[in-house]
């Protein structure tokens, strides 16, 4: 492990791109991005809590030069939509933060696709979208990170069963989706530098830092409302194993804007477990090191139509 230093960036004239843009850790960093100078596209599943979004943004930022994008991860359609739509326009994405994701549905749900909805939102979405905007990435020479987590080392990939119908686990199904996360930030880092890209590609994670992820992934398939969130709260106010936003975001801000920031490597806190704490440089976790899995789930997910069902 090796902390960082996060310096003040200039990212004026640059077109960053958000998932999850709308709360969390999404909202925090678009903020910091607009904050920067950048022009930020938040690419949104609500659009309604969307543009509850950029009201938040403007009042920290009244400069700011945002817009909205609709973006449902969890179906393809949608995100051929907005790969589509900027091809069309045809302007450099200089920044993409792969952020948007749910976590531990009690029941295994599917995306419109028919995907596991937590390997279909977090990983296929996100993986898609990077490959099909490669044009525009490599012509801006882009920054490109991937937002995982440190449950990436309890993920333990079967490709006989990546979506899990045999057995379905929320934490595993959550775990993997995570480790392949980790793998595409990595893998698309090793084909920029044998191909010539000039893409910087990482992967970063914000620790356990408190936002709706808690609630909205859990909640699902319950009758009642499921513990996380209240527990979660509890413990950010107490001060222990849980950090909020603003400090939350920073190993993400720096992977995706410090010159600093490598490709190939996963930022992340440098507290006790990896659960809070300041940015830092962290060993990539003994389950993402395995290239020959890593090309695989890549030629997966290019190998993913546009709908899979129906």
């Amino acid at each position: 492990m090796r902390k960082v230093s996060l310096d003040s960036q200039n990212l004026t004239g640059r077109l960053a791109l958000v998932t999850g843009a709308n709360s969390g850790v999404g909202l925090g960093l678009a903020t910091r991005l607009a904050a920067a100078g950048a022009e930020v596209l938040l690419a949104v599943r609500d659009t309604a809590k969307g543009e509850s979004a950029l009201v938040r943004i403007r009042d920290e930022v009244p400069a700011a030069k945002l817009s909205l994008r609709p973006l449902d991860l969890a179906s393809l359609e949608s995100v051929h939509a907005l790969i589509d739509g900027l091809l069309t326009a045809g302007r450099p994405v200089d920044i993409l933060v792969n952020n948007a994701g749910v976590m531990a549905p009690a029941t295994r749900h599917t995306t419109a696709d028919g995907l596991e909805l937590q390997f279909g939102t977090n990983f296929v979405g996100h993986a898609v979208l990077t490959q099909r905007l490669l044009p525009l990435l490599r012509e801006a020479k882009a920054r490109v990170t991937t937002v995982t987590s440190s449950a990436a080392r309890q993920g333990r990939l079967d490709f006989d069963d990546l979506q899990a119908e045999r057995r379905y686990s929320p934490v595993k199904a959550y775990n993997n989706s995570k480790l392949a996360d980790l793998l595409l930030a990595l893998e698309l880092d090793r084909r920029s530098r044998a191909e010539g890209w000039g893409i910087v590609s990482n992967a970063a994670h914000p620790g356990t830092t408190l936002t709706g992820l808690y609630a909205a992934g859990p909640n699902l398939g319950r009758p009642k409302p499921a513990p996380h969130e209240a527990v979660m709260t509890r413990l950010a106010r107490w001060g222990i194993l849980v950090q909020a936003v603003p400090q939350g975001v920073l190993p993400i801000l720096y992977a995706a804007t410090s010159p600093h920031a490598e490709g190939g490597r996963l930022y992340g806190p440098d507290g006790f477990g990896q659960f809070t704490g300041g940015p830092a440089e962290l060993t990539v976790y003994k389950s993402a090191r395995d290239e020959a899995a890593a090309a695989r789930l890549w030629d997966y997910a290019a190998g993913v139509p546009q709908r899979t069902k129906g």
